[in-house]
């Protein structure tokens, strides 16, 4: 367990460094690296909870949220990037966290200027800090990134880019990106003792972000516990399982039955799904409002929240090796799991009172509903299993009387074979049909 500490940040003019019950703002820093902004998107559809009703002070045990951010601020320029300064120079009288959204470029090595990713200019920096920039250049995101992160409660990495370096630190590219945990150094810890916190995805879901930074404000509140990460930083609750212990289509798999092409309602592992071997929580909790997601929409997961993501899962849609051998024995005791399974269905799918009556009474039936001698056999033997060391509802069943209203209107005399005028039609007898 990571040691928390109560004390002042690194920054010697940060007065902001212990978060007690009684602080109540909270400022929350967003940088972008190589960044598609798709994490914004998501967080923007975060529904539980909802990041306008963080921002408006309605929800309960957490503190007034602050939030900078270049794409929702409604200020810009000088006036937008003063808070940072403050918060780099100490002076901004409250606690704040750092977000960084998109992989960090490894620009810091430029010797003559230059960027991939840019906020703000020089003559927004801090006047007691060495210069980095000319006060009519564009100062590097990176730059902000070092400078915030040891004066912040917490520094979140928002989405596979800034997690694990993502897309952007592929192999091929020229950025030289990696992720936070990697720019920040290992040793890295935030004035509240926190290693670097990751909430992977491209995108990720929003839900899992604002449920993350919630439990940390009533944590930093006094209000809740702290919350549990996983070995690498992860929200442990949230990427503990595996996508295909909780997909919609994971029965199939139990049974042998596959897809074969995208859309398919058959499980998706053939067509290149790595959900067994891919923590995310996508299949239950879903995309937007709790609804969507991958799979639950017919496509496979391609490992986008794993470290290893892109390389480790190219080319995409193409069968995982394993699967092979875990698919091909799947098929093999899955159809006869699958057989099993709908002779228990049969079974399930009639009422004690029409095995008596050997009758469905059911228009849309195909059949009389008389079961044949198989039929009777396998339902005699399953209920023996069934009612083993219990209750035999079966043979007490049996011994029930009908109800002596079956089938009411015959009993009254209604011609049910009568012609009956709907869309011209006349209505067939089961005879006849």
């Amino acid at each position: 367990m990571t040691e928390l500490i109560a004390g002042p940040g690194p920054h010697d003019g940060y007065a902001g460094g212990v978060v007690a019950a009684s602080d109540s703002v909270m400022h929350i820093f967003w940088l972008s690296g190589m960044s598609c902004d798709g994490c914004t998107v998501s967080v923007m559809g975060a529904d539980t909870p909802k990041l306008e009703d963080m921002v408006l002070g309605r929800v309960p045990t957490i503190p007034q949220i602050v939030l900078h951010h270049p794409m929702l601020a409604e200020d810009s320029g000088a006036d937008f990037m003063e808070p940072y300064r403050q918060a780099v120079e100490g002076t901004l009288g409250a606690p704040y966290m750092l977000v960084v959204e998109g992989s960090i470029p490894d620009d810091q090595t430029f010797q003559q200027g230059g960027h991939f990713s840019a906020m703000g200019l020089g003559s927004d920096w801090s006047g007691a800090m060495q210069a980095v920039r000319a006060a009519d250049q564009p100062l590097r995101a990176t730059d902000w990134m070092w400078a915030l992160a040891p004066g912040a409660v917490a520094s979140i990495a928002i989405g596979t880019c800034a997690t694990w370096g993502g897309i952007p630190a592929a192999a091929g590219n020229i950025t030289g990106s990696m992720s936070l945990m990697d720019y920040l150094g290992g040793d890295y810890r935030s004035t509240r003792g926190l290693p670097v916190i990751n909430v992977p995805g491209c995108a990720p879901i929003g839900d899992n972000f604002t449920e993350t930074v919630t439990q940390l404000l009533q944590f930093f509140e006094g209000t809740g516990p702290m919350p549990e990460f996983d070995d690498l930083g992860r929200p442990a609750w949230q990427f503990g399982e595996t996508v295909h212990r909780h997909c919609v289509k994971a029965g199939y798999y139990e049974e042998g039955v596959f897809a074969e092409e995208p859309g398919d309602n058959e499980c998706l592992v053939e067509i290149g799904c790595w959900g067994p071997v891919v923590q995310c929580n996508i299949t239950e909790r879903g995309a937007i409002n709790h609804m969507g997601g991958c799979m639950v929409a017919g496509g496979a997961c391609i490992g986008c929240t794993m470290p290893g993501f892109p390389d480790k899962y190219s080319p995409f849609y193409k069968a995982p090796p394993g699967s092979a051998l875990s698919g091909g024995v799947s098929k093999v005791y899955g159809g006869a799991i699958r057989r099993l399974r709908r002779m228990s269905m049969k079974t399930g799918n009639r009422e004690s009172i029409w095995d008596k009556a050997d009758r469905v009474p059911s228009a849309w039936a195909r059949e009389a509903g008389e079961r044949g001698t198989i039929q009777k056999v396998n339902a005699y033997f399953y209920k023996k299993l069934q009612y083993h060391g219990s209750v035999h509802h079966g043979k007490r069943n049996a011994k029930q009387p009908q109800p002596q209203s079956l089938d009411i209107l015959r009993q009254k005399g209604v011609d049910l074979e009568a012609s009956v005028p709907v869309l011209g039609e006349r209505v067939k007898p089961e005879e006849e049909i």
